[in-house]
C-alpha cells in the first residue's frame, strides 16, 4: 500500500483535494485533527504535555485547553518547539496504527494531509509527496473569506512560519494547481489512475 502525502501552505485548498480523494474511496488521514485527538485521548501525551505546561493544559473535565496552550505555545518559538516534539512523535505513532489498519482493510493507497509534512518530518514516513498550490493572493482571499476572525496580519504570520510554496513545489513528486486557472477534478483522477497502478 503506497503512502502519499498531502500538503500545501494555509489556504491551498488540501482540504477540498482530499474530499475528492475521499469520494474516490482514497482513506485520508487528517494531520491536524487527529493531533487534537491524540492530544486528548493519548494518556502518555497528556501526562508529558502537562508536564510541560502545567495544570492548566487540561480543565477541570479533563478537555484540552487549547486557548490556553496556544497561548503558552504560539508567543514563544522555544516553547512551540517544545510542543511539536511532544505531539509530532505521538501523531506519528498514531497514523502507523491508522495506516496498519487501512492496509489490513486492502487499500491501494491512502493519503496523510498535514501543512507541515516537512517541517515536522513526517514526510519520511511516506512514499510521495503531493504540494497543492495556488498563488499567496488567491490563498489570502480563500482565508479572509473562510476565517473572517482572522486579519491580513494573522494571515501572513501564518504564512512566514511555513515552508515556502516554491520549495513544496519543488521537494514534492506530484503539484495539484488549484489557481482558478486548472480544473481539479481531471488533476485528481490522473493521480488516482497513477497511484492505483
Amino acid at each position: 500500500m503506497l503512502k502519499i502525502g498531502i500538503t500545501g501552505g494555509i489556504g491551498s485548498g488540501k482540504s477540498v483535494v482530499c474530499r475528492l480523494f475521499a469520494v474516490l474511496g482514497v482513506p485520508v488521514y487528517d494531520s491536524d485533527a487527529r493531533a487534537k485527538w491524540v492530544m486528548a485521548n493519548d494518556m502518555l501525551l497528556r501526562d508529558e504535555l502537562q508536564a510541560a505546561f502545567g495544570p492548566e493544559t487540561f480543565d477541570a473535565l479533563g478537555h484540552l485547553n487549547r486557548t490556553y496552550l496556544a497561548r503558552v505555545a504560539f508567543a514563544d518559538p522555544v516553547q512551540l518547539a517544545r510542543l511539536n516534539a511532544l505531539v509530532h512523535p505521538a501523531v506519528g505513532r498514531d497514523f502507523a496504527q491508522w495506516s496498519a489498519a487501512r492496509q489490513a482493510e486492502g487499500h491501494a493507497y491512502i493519503l496523510k494531509e498535514a501543512a507541515l509534512l516537512y517541517e515536522s518530518g513526517a514526510y519520511q514516513q511516506l512514499d510521495h509527496i503531493i504540494t497543492v498550490f495556488a498563488p499567496l493572493e488567491i490563498r489570502q482571499a480563500r482565508i479572509l473569506v473562510r476565517d473572517p476572525h482572522r486579519t491580513a496580519d494573522d494571515i501572513q504570520n501564518i504564512i512566514g512560519k511555513q515552508m515556502s510554496e516554491e520549495e513544496k513545489m519543488e521537494r514534492a513528486d506530484f503539484v495539484v494547481y488549484n489557481d482558478d486557472a486548472h480544473l481539479l477534478i481531471p488533476q485528481v483522477l490522473q493521480l488516482n489512475a497513477t497511484f492505483r497502478r
